[in-house]
This record gives structure tokens, sequence and C-alpha cells, in this order.
């Protein structure tokens, strides 16, 4: 089973980039990230009619996550656990930026996990060097944990499951093709990578580094400045796998090729081939 994670940048500006990627790639299972739209005006049936089941967890101009699956999704869940009181003005969290849901396979099931994770700048810190409560960057480290306690329950039932999507997190300076130029950046701050490695040492696997450790390798490259023709770039969407999952990797690539067609989205797809 092919399952991809893309961040779209936007499903308006970019649904005719996103159904010619589809074609070329037929992955099984596409998680989009920053759809930028509410569910009713998600083009679902355009993915209809293309073979694909559709679930959204949408919000207006600003973030948004979608499924799209071949197969039938079950038990589908919108929203991070523990949104009570987490907002960043201490309301509860209603950012559309997580989705969750079942797919069955030819031989097993598992839990596919869609995630946007906020970016955290600018970053804010008090005189003695703490996020400053309320901040974007601190939204961002509380959400890890969320993150880290959701993803903990899922690793308890012992049964394969995924956490894939736009992570906003440079995991290592070997991520990026200039790490200096973000040392100070919440995608790359000391706080942002230690959380991650917290989540990473509760069992999860790095599927594209176990398949694929090449330098320079990156999902996002900015607009500006002609990055991605200097390949300035840097690795932030990643496939997160349980142990069960990751006996059944077989291949994880990023469709870098993307990101030089018309209209592109500043990310480009990544993917994981599971023996489902």
């Amino acid at each position: 089973m092919k399952i991809a994670s893309f961040n779209i940048n936007g499903i308006k500006a970019r649904v005719e980039a996103l159904q010619e990627w589809l074609k070329e790639a037929e992955p099984d299972v596409a998680i989009l990230q920053e759809i930028k739209s509410v569910d009713d005006n998600f083009p679902r049936g355009l993915f209809e009619d293309m073979g694909y089941n559709v679930e959204t967890h949408g919000q207006k101009s600003f973030n948004g996550v979608a499924l799209l699956s071949k197969r039938p999704l079950e038990d589908v869940t919108r929203g991070l656990p523990g949104a009570e009181g987490a907002g960043r003005d201490g309301a509860d969290d209603i950012e559309a930026r997580y989705i969750e849901a079942t797919v069955v396979g030819d031989t097993q099931a598992i839990r596919i996990c869609g995630l946007y994770l906020p970016n955290g700048n600018p970053v804010e810190l008090t005189p003695e060097g703490a996020p400053v409560p309320g901040s974007k960057y601190d939204f961002k480290l509380k959400w890890f944990d969320r993150l880290e306690a959701r993803a903990l329950e899922l690793m308890r039932e012992e049964q394969p499951f995924l956490m894939a999507g736009d992570f906003n997190l440079i995991p290592q300076p070997e991520d990026a093709k200039r790490p200096e130029a973000w040392k100070d950046d919440a995608l790359f701050r000391l706080e942002s990578r230690a959380a991650f490695r917290r989540l990473m040492n509760l069992g999860f696997t790095d599927a594209l580094r176990v398949k694929n450790n090449a330098p320079n390798t990156y999902t996002f490259w900015d607009y500006q400045g002609g990055a991605f023709d200097k390949n300035d770039g840097i690795r932030i969407d990643h496939f997160l796998l349980s142990p069960q999952a990751a006996d059944l990797l077989r291949d994880c690539q990023i469709d870098a090729y993307t990101r030089a067609k018309a209209k592109p989205s500043d990310h480009v797809p990544i993917w994981v081939d599971l023996n489902l």
C-alpha cells in the first residue's frame, strides 16, 4: 500500500497540480495539509471521481488537513486530543491540524494520523530563555507534548500506525542546506528538536532515513531567491512508523520533481510503501 503525505499550500490554488500528481503517483492514501478550506468548500467530488474516499478537517483560509483513500476510511476522528484549554489564549485549541482514520489493507489494518504541526514563529522568550506563555512557540511545544501523549496511547495498543505530515521540524543539521540560517528558528531550535526526539524515542522509525540516507534530501524550498534551483531546502515533512508499521516498510521516497512544475506548493510529496 502506497501512503503519501503532501502539504499542498491551498486546495484552491493547487487543485489541478494535486490531481495531476495523484494520477502520476497513484497513492492508495494521500494525507494532505494546509488545504486552507472549510469542509463544505473542499472539492471532494473531483477526488471521488478519481476513486478516492475523502475526509476533511478544514478551517477557513488557514491550516486544514484531509485524507484521500482508495479504500474505506474507518473510525475517523478530527482534532488532536487534549484540546481543552490548549489554545494560545487559554481557550480550547480549535485549529484544524490533525485527523486520524483506519485503513484496512489486504492483510491487516493501519491507523493513519495526519498532522500539520504549528510553525512556532516568531520565537518569543522570557528573560530566562523560556517560551513566553501563550506565544506561538509555546503553542508549538505544547502541541508536541499532546502529540507525544497520543502516540503513547497508540503505542500501547501494539497495532500498526503511523504519524505523517508537515511537522515544521528540521531534525538534524543534515536536514537543511544551510543549518546555520535556521539556528534561532522555531523549526530548528533545541527545544523543538528535543520535543521531536522525545517523540521518536517512544519507538518510532523515521521511514525516509531507513530507505534513503542521501545528503541534500529535502521536502521544502522557499519560493524566494531561487531556493529550489539551488537546492536550498529543508526536510520538515516526515513519516514516523510504529514498530509494527516499520516491520512492513518496503520503501520511502520524495517526489521532488513536483516542485519544478507549474504553480507548485513550496512542499513536495513524501511517500511510503508498506506491505499491507
